[in-house]
């Protein structure tokens, strides 16, 4: 790889996700040269990506160019590629288009789809967790509606209008909502000659609950949230197989459907060349100490999602979410000035800015410490909180208007098959 040579300590960067900008735009007072490498050279607002997937948003509302967020940066270069692996020992991380060396690394690779070992959910499933992912889901949901408008057989009607989300979490939850709505306010407008009661949008969750992460009572009142949008919700159902057509339950029951969307979990995204002393084997998270440092190493930290600390009030390790990957980001920032200056790190304590999510027009839940709500005041503060998180003026303006907009006509604009899907046979 083809980088300048510094006198300056550089600090490779792995992943523009929220830890990765949030450490590297608090560098640029630094003297040092800032490296970063991701496999899109955007980053993606992941809390909206289902608005993307089910029209409300086009993907340039939610991702931002990671070279315009750093581009205050004095000694910062991007590069656009794959890591295939690092060498700790020598400090050096090998990539699709060439190789490079470090003095620090930075790990923020977050997390990728966890299919559980499943090869065939894996092979046939719509996972929602990039943009050409998200951008996937929508194509063939209006494929599908397009089939169905020209569909004489009631069966196979039935399975193109069947949307099956697997996994209760935040993100099937939003999802399932965003659904709805589309089957309440837009498709009886748009395929008029449909009988649009004929669409089923079916949550499957294997615990006892949606929203597991969250408050009981937030789990009650996205309950009632769904149910009331018509949302037909599976509580202590696995799913154990999709072959593309039927999906099995494992009671053995199954179900046609031509819409199988995958938000059961998520593992970490490692790197190839640390050990197994490094790693959370069931999670794929590294084991970091309290100044985010990789076990073993005092020159490579880990951060956000891949990283795994161990604290008396999260023995579990911190929550998979945006908030402590900013906060560890903005403190490493802090570290690296410390050591460069000879001072002793900070170690990281989590600040608890409480969870949230939506489940449809007017209807969200909040869980804010000890401050359980629900209902309209909990949904303007979604839109809130998310719309002042979204990277760029750009970004805010534009989902803003197109909110009022589809707030105002009940409609939601995007619904464009640009880039046709192709189901696997």
């Amino acid at each position: 790889m083809n980088l300048p040579k510094s006198s300056e300590k550089r600090i490779a960067i792995i992943g523009g996700g929220f830890a990765g900008i949030s450490l590297a735009k608090r560098l640029k007072n630094l003297d040092v040269q800032v490296v970063m490498v991701d496999k899109q050279n955007y980053h993606t607002f992941q809390p909206l990506l289902y608005q993307v997937s089910t029209g409300g948003l086009e993907p340039d509302s939610i991702g931002y160019p990671l070279r315009k967020i750093l581009k205050r940066l004095r000694n910062f270069h991007f590069r656009l590629a794959t890591v295939l692996k690092v060498d700790p020992d020598t400090q050096e991380v090998f990539t699709d288009i060439g190789s490079f060396t470090y003095d620090f690394l930075v790990i923020a690779t977050g997390t990728k789809t966890n299919f559980f070992g499943n090869t065939e959910i894996q092979s046939y499933a719509m996972p929602m967790k990039y943009l050409p992912q998200a951008l996937d889901i929508r194509s063939l949901m209006l494929q599908n509606f397009e089939d169905a408008d020209d569909c004489p057989d009631k069966e196979e009607r039935k399975a193109l209008l069947n949307f099956c989300i697997v996994g209760a979490g935040p993100t099937g939850v939003e999802l399932s909502g965003a659904f709805a709505e589309l089957k309440k306010n837009v498709f009886p407008k748009d395929y008029r000659h449909l009988n649009i009661d004929e669409m089923e949008i079916n949550l499957f969750e294997g615990g006892d609950r949606v929203l597991p992460p969250m408050s009981e009572h937030a789990s009650e009142k996205a309950m009632k949230f769904l149910k009331g949008f018509g949302v037909k919700i599976h509580l202590n159902t696995l799913v154990k197989g999709y072959d593309g057509t039927v999906l099995t339950m494992g009671n053995g029951e199954t179900m046609k459907t031509k819409n199988f969307i995958w938000t059961a979990g998520v593992t970490g995204a490692a790197l190839d060349g640390f050990g197994p002393d490094q790693l959370v084997a069931k999670l794929n998270r590294y084991k970091v100490n309290d100044y985010n440092q990789v076990e073993g190493y005092d020159n490579v930290f880990a951060i956000g999602d891949i990283a795994f600390m161990v604290t008396e009030e999260y023995p579990k390790g911190h929550p998979q979410m945006a908030q402590p990957a900013i906060q560890q980001g903005v403190l490493l920032a802090k570290n690296f000035e410390n050591l460069l200056e000879g001072k002793p790190m900070e170690p990281f304590t989590y600040f608890d800015k409480g969870s949230m999510a939506t489940v449809g027009r007017n209807k969200a839940v909040v869980d804010l410490h000890k401050l359980r709500f629900g209902g309209f005041f909990a949904w303007f503060i979604w839109m809130f909180v998310h719309l002042i998180a979204l990277v760029g003026f750009r970004n805010k303006v534009i989902v803003f208007f197109n909110w009022m907009y589809n707030y105002i006509n009940y409609d939601k604009a995007a619904r464009l098959i640009v880039r046709p899907y192709q189901p696997k046979k």
